[in-house]
């Protein structure tokens, strides 16, 4: 039997499956890239998205209450299409891997892979809440698994916001592993105060890839971003403490200081797991500067340019049209990526929206991808100034 505390906590997130009623305006997700072309729903209207904090607490909490209490648009015309074999109560093993059995990896290697699918994956996790209902365990697993495709693939900030803060009524340890995610969604839904008030608490980023860093740099607090990350690299990882700082400088427009950072990553000697990696990011991102330092577009010739950078899983393409001294358009042309969510949307509209990649943000949970989508793209340019 749940406990009369547990049992009010799952008793909303269970109801939202079944309410049926409009999605809340401005919160609706974005269509997954080639939603158009795929057996899927007409594409919903693209969610409210902020260039700056504008809400107060009590607008964000109601976004969120709202938004947690419907479904999206296209819910109920989604079918419920999942293999037979997939056991629903996150049971797997250690060390093995088998899609068509282990929900995780289902939605890890078929569901974020296949955009066509993306919205099937949101009508399996909320069949999931119904199946897992009496195993906090595995429902608190749903929750997150829910909170992580709202945010990563649909850029639904306030569903996310949800589900993540439902999974911590259930198991309050997901409030450490969500905690940069939530800020993020708070930032993004438009509050300031609600986002710090989650990174107040973690003075020091232990992340992987230094995604407190990033969320302080996407702020403007660019000086509590370099702290953060140089204190990173002073206690014994160089490599991403100080890619991180570089990143957060190049979002800034800060080019001299962002190379700077970029050749302390060159340098480093660390054990770190992804000393290789980060270097050959550092690398990337150095060239990509480089390129980006002298580019006048008034000065590029009207045409298409295309450059490659490393992406996460091999080389990434873009191609770039210039018109009349202006970025008319941005295409990923080729690419080897699989769990790429909106890189390829929301980073190429970026910098059509800003005219080149300062200001650039590298989307969340696609950071590598997105990385290659800016670098490629001052290459690109680059080549229409020679």
């Amino acid at each position: 039997m749940l406990s009369v505390a547990l049992a009010a906590a799952v008793a909303a997130p269970l109801a939202a499956q079944t309410i049926i009623g409009p999605a809340p305006r401005r919160t609706g997700p974005k269509a997954p890239p080639g939603a158009t072309t795929s057996a899927t729903p007409s594409t919903p209207a693209a969610p409210f998205v902020l260039s700056g904090p504008s809400r107060s607490r009590a607008e964000v909490e109601a976004l969120i209450q709202q938004a947690g209490a419907t479904p999206p648009d296209w819910y109920e015309a989604t079918p419920l299409n999942y293999p037979p074999t997939l056991d629903l109560t996150w049971a797997e093993k250690k060390g093995v891997y088998d899609a068509q059995k282990f929900i995780g990896q289902y939605i890890w290697g078929v569901i974020d892979e296949n955009p066509a699918k993306w919205r099937e994956g949101v009508k399996l996790l909320h069949h999931c809440l119904t199946v897992n209902k009496g195993n906090p365990a595995a429902l608190a697993k749903t929750m997150d698994a829910l909170g992580r495709v709202y945010h990563n693939l649909f850029q639904d900030w306030a569903r996310a916001a949800f589900w993540w803060r439902k999974a911590q009524v259930v198991v309050p340890s997901y409030a450490e592993d969500n905690a940069s995610e939530l800020a993020h969604c708070y930032w993004k839904l438009g509050s300031k105060e609600m986002a710090v008030s989650i990174l107040g608490r973690y003075p020091k980023d232990d992340t992987r890839h230094g995604a407190y860093v990033k969320l302080w740099a996407e702020m403007g607090e660019v000086a509590k971003a370099l702290a953060m990350a140089e204190d990173t690299a002073r206690n014994g990882y160089p490599d991403i403490g100080y890619l991180a700082a570089g990143d957060a400088c190049r979002l800034a427009g800060r080019f001299k200081e962002a190379a700077a950072y970029y050749q302390k990553v060159l340098a480093a000697m660390t054990k770190s797991e992804d000393l290789k990696q980060n270097k050959a990011r550092a690398q990337q991102s150095l060239e990509a500067i480089r390129a980006a330092e002298g580019l006048d577009l008034a000065k590029v010739a009207d045409g298409s340019y295309a450059a490659t950078s490393m992406g996460y899983a091999g080389p990434l393409e873009v191609t770039i049209e210039v018109k009349g001294g202006k970025i008319v358009s941005v295409k990923v042309t080729r690419h080897q990526e699989k769990q790429y969510y909106t890189a390829f949307t929301d980073t190429p509209a970026q910098i059509v929206e800003k005219q080149g990649i300062r200001g650039v943000d590298a989307v969340t949970s696609a950071t590598i991808t997105s990385e290659a989508v800016i670098n490629a793209s001052a290459k690109a340019l680059a080549k229409g100034m020679q």
